[in-house]
């Protein structure tokens, strides 16, 4: 898509970003047409300009932030038609950065390089060498809703994201194979951002940890016992009773044992899982 389509590709940006909002739970804080506060006191500065609510905020200022600092930050002039709609698209609702680990993922394994957000010659050569940019604009879309999925504010935003992916995906896809895109549409919650700030956290391993080395010192424990029973064996009652001790010792301590490694594989499952959503799992 060329730099003379910006427009309409913005035009269905501001579809889903819908006008004001302050949502408590939105990351974003006060939003209008997908600025945050935050990002508009920045572009206020950077003119020399006082700050002022993003309620005000034109149309004209509007275009100029959506072009330097999402549809550029993206190079969106660079990429092929549908895939930088889809790229900017995810930007303005997670981060420049974030969209475009989205694609190096996708492009995996033509791009062999680092995901790290950054739209170099790697990604851009690798985005050259696809024949089938339809496909890969699933792919990005499956990498943007498993980092949605692992977000603290899924269950809140997760119904108004995934809608929005969707139409993203239809659009994106129509340009990509050269026909008519859908209207893009309004669902409330599609519009909150997305930020990798708000990842659920990886299950920690301590509780593992503690269970396993208890298993393990109880099987000590029911082998010294072992050791007594055999010292005392000529006192049968003794015997006998330290014998019944030490066989509950023994299966208490080896469900401990096996509960706690199986906890670690579930563990470092789940934050292998998690690493990968977030793009920070090893290449």
């Amino acid at each position: 898509m060329a730099q003379q389509n910006f427009q309409p590709a913005l035009a269905h940006v501001l579809s889903h970003e819908g006008g004001y909002s302050n949502n408590r739970a939105d990351p974003g804080g006060p939003t209008n047409k997908g600025v945050t506060q935050r990002v508009y006191d920045g572009y206020r500065k950077g003119k020399g300009l006082a700050k002022r609510s993003v309620k005000s905020i034109t149309m004209d200022e509007v275009g100029e932030i959506y072009d330097r600092q999402y549809w550029d930050a993206v190079k969106g002039d660079l990429m092929p038609d549908g895939v930088d709609y889809v790229v900017f698209d995810g930007g303005v609702n997670s981060g420049p950065g974030r969209s475009i680990m989205w694609l190096q993922q996708a492009l995996r394994p033509i791009y062999t390089g680092p995901i790290d957000g950054v739209m170099g010659v790697g990604t851009l050569a690798a985005l050259k060498a696809v024949n089938n940019n339809d496909a890969l604009i699933d792919r990005i879309c499956d990498a943007r809703m498993n980092f949605l999925r692992h977000l603290g504010t899924f269950p809140t935003f997760g119904k108004g994201w995934t809608a929005r992916v969707a139409e993203v995906r239809a659009i994106g896809k129509a340009w990509a194979t050269g026909e008519k895109p859908q209207a893009a549409n309004f669902v409330d919650g599609g519009q909150a951002k997305a930020l990798v700030e708000d990842a659920k956290a990886a299950p920690s391993t301590a509780p593992a940890d503690a269970a396993t080395g208890a298993g393990a010192s109880g099987l000590g424990l029911s082998g010294y016992l072992y050791d007594l029973q055999n010292q005392l064996s000529p006192l049968s009652y003794t015997s006998e009773w330290i014998g019944k001790v030490v066989v509950v010792v023994a299966l208490a301590s080896a469900v401990l044992a096996i509960g706690g490694l199986g906890y670690r594989w579930f563990a470092n499952r789940r934050a292998k899982r998690l690493a990968e959503a977030l793009g920070t799992a090893p290449a």
